[in-house]
């Protein structure tokens, strides 16, 4: 374990360390509580971003002198064992490319020190893994992002460590006389971890041993030690992982304070797969597994129609509620299939799905490799190598791609706009909405999840598209104009189209 994480670990032991009593907090928590009271909700930041997720080892390979042991050449099937070498200067060097595709934002899956390719098996909390870099390159990353504008998030993996953390392996060897043995749930000793370990562990796996947030000292070293740390490095938010897994009443609040503090506009996911409510408050946002099921189903495989779609978004409006603009919503991600191969390899769905998700209310997550049509199937396929030979990648997608989030940044009517069904069709399978910001940003959406094109009236009554309104369609230029209070729309296309209304005079 690096010699910092050492060092701050043996002062939380050393007397005063263990000395806040349970249930309160310590100065410098009280102190952050205010920044709670200051924003309720998202930054304003959050539902104008269009994030992009990154693996981080299988991103990008910027430098091969920090490739771990065994490193495989780029491109290999993926294992849930083996490295290719992607690191922070891969993703340094390829911004590029991110800016060009629209995106504002990234996430990083977790970049702290750990054996596995993966790092949620957390070894030190205050150290980069040295198979990324260091931490002169992640700071060289975060200053390079800042400087196009762009945020960036960490993934805060603070339910469980790796059983190769410094205090879990103390614990093991020393028993009940470590000041760590309270860090975890042991039972009995000597530990043992096979055939089951004998202590509390992330589904069981036994080199995921889960902390006992019960234990003030283990709050104070997330909240006054690894938090801080980060975060005053000029982070932009956090994803939290199995947050629902801390079960200690006021942590997540505490957290919040804690990170509001240092920084007021760091924006804040928390991994929840179903109803957000509970949630909302304690993060700004929830990885909106709800709303990436309901696309797979109506997109991608076709289970599910226009009308079932429709009443399904709306209840999932409904639980976000004030923080609907800003959900983190997900086509896929490290954890499950990806939306091409969840298509069939058919990118006429995909690009469907893409043209709904980017105007969408919530905030867009592309899942590294999407754009130019990556596929894969489950962990640890959906974890592929980034192929940057072009010749590899699918042009007419990355185009699709580039259009909406260029639409999706210069109407903002597609990032704030209220949200009205205007049109369903089953047996086309098409959706046509409207997005309305204050009546001055306007955009009607289009969306084609059918093989076949054709023409399509839409009635507009009860909205702000009042007859004679012109409206031009970003992705070809063409115009058409209000009459009767409905738009008769010319062919609409595979994926879809949308509809900008020009401005009012």
């Amino acid at each position: 374990m690096h010699r910092a994480s050492i060092l701050a670990l043996a002062g939380l032991v050393a007397g005063c360390g263990l000395s806040a009593p349970r249930g309160t907090l310590v100065a410098s928590e009280r102190n952050g509580l205010g920044a709670r009271s200051v924003r309720q909700g998202a930054p304003a930041w959050a539902k104008d971003a269009v994030f992009y997720q990154i693996f981080p080892d299988r991103f990008a390979n910027g430098s091969a002198t920090n490739d771990p042991p065994g490193t495989e050449p780029w491109g290999g099937k993926p294992t849930i064992t083996n490295f290719f070498g992607g690191d922070l200067e891969g993703i340094r060097q390829h911004l590029d490319h991110l800016q060009s595709l629209g995106v504002t934002a990234l996430y990083l899956n977790p970049i702290f020190q750990s054996p596995s390719n993966h790092k949620y098996d957390t070894t030190d909390y205050l150290r980069i893994d040295p198979a990324f870099g260091d931490e002169a390159a992640f700071r060289a990353l975060v200053a390079d992002v800042h400087a196009r504008g762009m945020r960036i998030i960490l993934d805060g993996v603070f339910n469980h460590t790796g059983d190769q953390f410094a205090g879990f392996r103390e614990a093991a060897r020393k028993g009940p006389e470590s000041p760590f043995w309270s860090w975890y749930n042991f039972y009995g000793f000597p530990v043992v971890q096979q055939p089951r370990p004998n202590y509390d562990s992330w589904w069981g796996f036994a080199t995921l041993p889960k902390l006992n947030f019960r234990n003030p000292a283990v709050r104070d070293y997330i909240l006054d030690t690894v938090v801080p740390h980060w975060t005053r490095m000029g982070i932009d938010g956090w994803r939290l992982d199995v947050p629902n897994e801390i079960s200690e009443p006021g942590f997540w609040e505490a957290f919040r304070a804690k990170v509001l503090a240092i920084n007021p506009e760091a924006y804040l996911v928390g991994e929840i797969w179903d109803d957000p409510r509970p949630w909302l408050g304690r993060f700004d946002a929830t990885m909106n597994y709800p709303f990436q099921k309901a696309l797979v189903a109506f997109a991608a495989k076709r289970q599910m129609d226009v009308d079932t779609l429709d009443r399904e978004l709306a209840t999932q409006r409904g639980w976000g509620g004030p923080s609907t603009n800003a959900m983190f919503n997900i086509l896929g991600s490290h954890d499950v299939e990806r939306f091409r191969f969840e298509t069939g390899e058919r990118p006429e769905r995909q690009r469907a799905a893409v043209l709904l998700q980017m105007t969408y209310p919530g905030t867009p997550v592309v899942y590294y490799g999407d754009e130019v049509g990556m596929t894969g199937g489950k962990d640890p396929d959906d974890r592929r190598c980034f192929p940057w030979q072009t010749a590899q990648w699918d042009a007419g997608t990355l185009r699709h791609y580039r259009a909406l989030i260029k639409a999706r940044r210069e109407v903002r009517a597609l990032r704030d706009g209220w949200f009205q069904t205007l049109l369903r069709h089953n047996d086309r399978r098409l959706w046509a909405y409207l997005r309305d910001w204050q009546g001055e940003s306007r955009a009607l959406v289009v969306v084609n999840a059918g093989d076949a094109a054709g023409r399509l009236e839409v009635p507009v009554a009860d909205t702000s598209l009042a007859d004679g309104t012109v409206l031009r369609e970003v992705l070809s230029g063409r115009t058409v104009k209000v009459a009767g209070r409905k738009v008769l729309l010319g062919e609409v296309g595979p994926a879809g189209s949308i509809w900008v209304a020009e401005p009012r005079r």
